[in-house]
């Protein structure tokens, strides 16, 4: 079981999840950057605070970026609203039949067919379903080439709506998660997360020897980080 407690320093508070793992975590939450730090059962307290102190710099500067960054109004998912699709933006036409749902990207018109009556949280539904596909028709080629790159192998690779990440990476089972959201960036930014992702199988944390292999296998991807962090993103109501 997990146990939970909170650490504070001067105006920022820090959540701290103690957990059957072996190394800390530490992570900062869309929208507003909230701050958890996940750590080893036994590890004390003492030690979970001199690690947030040494990474307070890191921690505002993260904070700085998701509070800068732009985001989506709410879709309503009608007629000439505005969605992404690898990095270009398209706008919606809703086509009423009865039919069985479909999207079709026309031009520039992402049309979504839908059963008339339907509302904007079915509309929503079929067009994440459909994104889904997209992203998961995407990665075969992308995870054959970098498994073979890094001499690693994802046990699962499983693609699902996440709230606060892009991707996230479980060492111990050999599972990889990534974002349906995915498939509205452009593509260089879904192999960024995949690399990235795939990388957490042979070093779990982000310390030197990570960024070390960032920069030998994809040595541009400080760029792209950065480009994903300036794209819109969809609007949420954030609940944790």
């Amino acid at each position: 079981m997990e146990s939970s407690s909170r650490i504070d320093l001067g105006e920022m508070s820090i959540d701290v999840v103690r957990k059957d793992i072996k190394h800390v975590h530490l992570s900062v939450y869309p929208p507003d950057g909230r701050v958890r730090i996940s750590a080893p059962r036994h590890m004390a307290s003492d030690l979970i605070r001199v690690y947030a102190i040494t990474r307070l710099d890191w921690i505002r500067r993260q904070q700085r970026k998701l509070l800068a960054q732009e985001r989506e109004t709410p879709r309503e998912y009608l007629d000439r609203e505005s969605h992404y699709v690898w990095g270009k933006r398209y706008l919606l036409r809703i086509v009423e039949a009865d039919a069985a749902p479909a999207v079709n990207l026309k031009h520039s018109t992402l049309e979504l067919r839908v059963r008339p009556g339907s509302d904007a949280g079915r509309r929503r539904e079929v067009l994440d379903a459909w994104y889904r596909e997209q992203l998961r028709n995407a990665l075969p080629p992308l995870l054959e080439k970098w498994e073979s790159l890094l001499g690693v192998r994802a046990r699962r690779l499983l693609v699902q709506h996440m709230k606060t990440q892009w991707g996230s990476c479980n060492p111990s089972s050999g599972n990889i998660r990534l974002n349906t959201d995915l498939a509205r960036k452009p593509p260089e930014c879904i192999e960024y997360i995949l690399v990235h992702e795939l990388l957490h199988l042979i070093e779990p944390t982000h310390n030197a020897r990570f960024q070390s292999l960032m920069d030998r296998f994809m040595p541009q991807w400080r760029q792209i980080r950065d480009e994903v962090n300036r794209l819109p993103v969809r609007h949420e109501d954030w609940v944790y």
